[in-house]
């Protein structure tokens, strides 16, 4: 039998092999610098991928899935079955059926690990062409379930069963390096593994797999989210669980260590312009003296008009690299912080301040060099009789902030970046620092 492999990464690789072994001849294509499999013709178009084809199997990722199969639709033989096997939204399938001929197309989701069973890892089947697509994979020793119906029915089946087994790869992550920073890794690993009826394997392999393909399994796990929405089921654990690969695939572009020594030379206005202007406050909110900057997590805080009972709760167990993020409730009448206020939470280690409402001692603040950035300055001190809370999320200048976000502050104003986002913003704002430098050049010059 003759088949294509489209994309030739970790899973595309182990099928392309796998299909090569049980004496199929096999053609793969990718168009990235990817080593060729052992026994697999590399084809230098998607054309020429898929000729002869008889069964083409699409492995490139949910992002660019659809792109894929634009890419073939043209030049696919008659009678071959289109089986497209990326994770994603199930709306997406049907809009692949459709670009290759839903007679022709099969979805077929992996409900397994490929690296621990190859071609044999289960899968869920979907479409019209879904009982030769079975067919294909029963042949490779794989436990099939033919569902039949439309594109996207498997898809559909995938994303719920993520909802579990992705939530549970980002408790583990998230446990093990609770475990770590409380100098206890080994006994919460122990305690893990000792659930699991895999043990310490399936530990390891959930905790390896979470960090190692932590960008494609955030987007399958806000699909996931979203198809729940859909269903009514509200998705607070997936949302979270989204959140948390989000947050993994974000910290392998920048290291953590580095992050917020990088974002002290970057202006918030070019931050702004890389995040699509978004995330930036309102410019009511302003620095209180001229030269304040500031680069840190938020500690978010939220205040009755004219109360300042929480900020002295934030304080109490604030953190070094913190900015206090208020939301005084916008009100100018009486200042929530001060002079006092600002050196007790110099002293704790706090870098600044970000707060929807007023301030004092202004002088005093520049003198001390404790960059504050509110919406107005009033001499009236604030009351202290409550009620405030605490790192929960926060609207402050049109921006909801949640504890951690990133907080950059400086002359032009405050741009809040999403903890999950903040390598990829940070590499953003410095393409578009180059290209201001560039474009600066070229007026200097005279050439633009």
């Amino acid at each position: 039998m003759r088949a294509t492999v489209l994309g030739l990464g970790e899973a595309g690789t182990l099928y392309a092999s796998g299909l090569a072994a049980h004496g199929w001849q096999v053609t793969g294509y990718d168009p990235a610098d990817t080593t060729t499999p052992e026994g697999v013709h590399r084809a230098g178009t998607p054309e020429e991928a898929v000729r002869e084809a008889e069964a083409v199997l699409s492995l490139v990722g949910g992002k660019v899935a659809q792109r894929a199969a634009s890419s073939v639709a043209e030049h696919l033989p008659e009678g071959a079955v289109y089986v497209d096997m990326n994770a994603g939204d199930p709306a997406v399938k049907v809009a692949i059926a459709d670009l290759v001929g839903a007679h022709r197309f099969a979805d077929v989701s992996v409900v397994g690990s490929v690296p621990a069973h190859g071609t044999a890892t289960a899968v869920v089947v979907s479409g019209a062409a879904s009982a030769r697509a079975a067919r294909l994979f029963a042949d490779l020793q794989a436990p099939v379930e033919d569902i039949g119906g439309a594109p996207g029915e498997a898809s559909a089946r995938k994303l719920l069963r993520s909802c579990f087994m992705k939530g549970l790869g980002a408790l583990i992550t998230e446990s093990v390096a609770a475990g770590r920073a409380g100098g206890a890794e080994q006994w919460v690993r122990e305690q893990i593994a000792a659930e699991l009826a895999g043990g310490h394997g399936a530990l390891e392999r959930l905790h390896t797999g979470t960090a190692k393909h932590a960008a494609r399994r955030a987007g399958e796990t806000q699909a996931a989210a979203e198809l729940l929405d859909s269903l009514g089921v509200a998705p607070s654990m997936t949302r979270a669980a989204a959140q948390v690969h989000r947050h993994l695939a974000d910290a392998a572009l920048v290291p953590g260590e580095e992050l917020l020594a990088q974002y002290a030379g970057v202006a918030v206005a070019n931050i702004g312009d890389a995040r699509e202007r978004m995330g930036l406050l309102d410019g009511g909110i302003h620095a209180l003296w001229r030269g304040a900057h500031v680069v840190g997590r938020a500690r978010t805080v939220w205040v009755r008009s004219g109360d300042n009972q929480g900020v002295h709760r934030a304080l109490a167990t604030a953190r070094p690299g913190d900015v206090l993020v208020v939301n005084g409730q916008g009100d100018v009448t009486r200042a929530l912080i001060g002079e006092l206020i600002a050196e007790r939470a110099r002293a704790k280690g706090v870098l600044g301040m970000v707060i929807d409402g007023a301030a004092r001692d202004v002088v005093e603040l520049e003198r001390i060099g404790f960059g504050v950035w509110a919406r107005g300055v009033c001499p009236a001190g604030p009351y202290k009789h409550g009620p405030g809370r605490v790192d929960v999320p926060v609207a402050v200048g049109g921006v909801v902030v949640a504890p951690g976000d990133l907080i950059v502050a400086d002359d032009d104003g405050v741009v809040v970046v999403p903890a999950a986002e903040a390598g990829a913003s940070l590499l953003g704002a410095r393409a578009v620092q180059a290209d201001e430098a560039e474009r600066r050049a070229a007026i200097l010059a005279g050439t633009a």
